[in-house]
C-alpha cells in the first residue's frame, strides 16, 4: 500500500507519515498542495490524505484535480472544522472520506486501510497460499501454524505477492508499493528483502523467482 500524506503543519505531516510506516505502508510526504500534485502525477497512490487548509494549493483544490483525472487515488480530507457542513462540502468535491482534527492515529489507519481496499478487488481480510496465513488486520502472518517474525517491508512484499494471487509481481511494482521515493530504483533492497523474507518462510520454498518477470506466490 502506497500513501501520499500532504499538510503543511510540517511536524504533524512527518508524525503521521512515520505511523503509517509503523503500519507496514509505504509513504511520501507533500507540505503543500503544489507539490502534492507534483508527487502524484509521478507516483501511483493508493490513498492520499490531505490537510483541506494547505497553501500553495488545498486539499480541496488537490480532491477535485483527484477527481477530474479520474485517479483511483482515494482521497481522506482532514480538516479543523468540525461542521456538518465542512464534512458536506469536502465530500462533495470527490474526497471518500473525512476526519477532523484532533484524531485518533487508530482511526486514521483503520481508514487509510479500507480506502485502500476499495481501489482493487475484494479479498478477504486473511490471505491464504502455500500454508501460508496472512492477516493484515492484525498484522500478522504464519505458516504452516508456526508464526513467522517479519519487518514491516518483509510482510509488505509478502502482502502484495499474495494478493497478486500468483501473479508475477515485478521489482519495480514492489518498489513503487511497498518502498517510498526516497528509495534509489537501482538498489538490490527487493532481492534481499525477498532473499531474507524466503529464510524465515522457510522449505519448501514459497516466493517464486519467475525470470524476466519477477516473483510470485502460488499458482495464477
Amino acid at each position: 500500500m502506497r500513501v501520499l500524506v500532504a499538510d503543511d503543519e510540517r511536524l504533524l505531516a512527518d508524525t503521521i507519515a512515520v505511523g503509517l510506516r509503523r503500519a507496514a505502508m509505504a509513504v511520501d510526504v507533500a507540505y503543500d498542495g503544489a507539490q502534492a500534485i507534483e508527487k502524484i502525477q509521478v507516483n501511483r497512490y493508493d490513498v492520499a490524505v490531505l490537510d483541506r487548509d494547505m497553501p500553495g494549493g488545498s486539499g480541496d483544490d488537490v480532491c477535485r484535480w483527484v477527481a477530474e483525472q479520474q485517479l483511483t487515488t482515494r482521497v481522506l480530507l482532514l480538516t479543523a472544522a468540525v461542521g456538518v457542513y465542512d464534512r458536506v462540502e469536502g465530500l462533495g468535491l470527490g474526497a471518500d472520506d473525512y476526519l477532523t482534527k484532533p484524531f485518533a492515529f487508530a482511526e486514521l489507519v483503520a481508514r487509510v486501510q479500507a480506502l485502500a481496499r476499495r481501489t482493487a478487488p475484494a479479498l478477504p481480510p486473511v490471505l491464504k497460499s502455500e500454508g501460508v496465513v496472512l492477516d493484515v488486520a492484525t498484522r500478522t502472518a504464519s505458516r504452516d501454524g508456526r508464526a513467522l517474525e517479519l519487518t514491516n517491508k518483509e510482510f509488505g512484499v509478502l502482502h502484495t505477492l499474495m494478493r497478486a494471487q500468483g501473479q508475477a509481481v515485478t521489482t519495480e511494482d514492489l518498489l513503487e508499493q511497498v518502498w517510498d521515493e526516497h528509495t534509489d530504483p537501482f538498489s538490490n533492497v527487493v532481492r534481499v528483502t525477498v532473499s531474507t523474507l524466503r529464510r524465515k518462510l522457510g522449505e519448501p520454498p514459497v516466493v517464486q523467482t519467475v525470470p524476466r518477470a519477477g516473483y510470485r506466490v502460488g499458482q495464477p
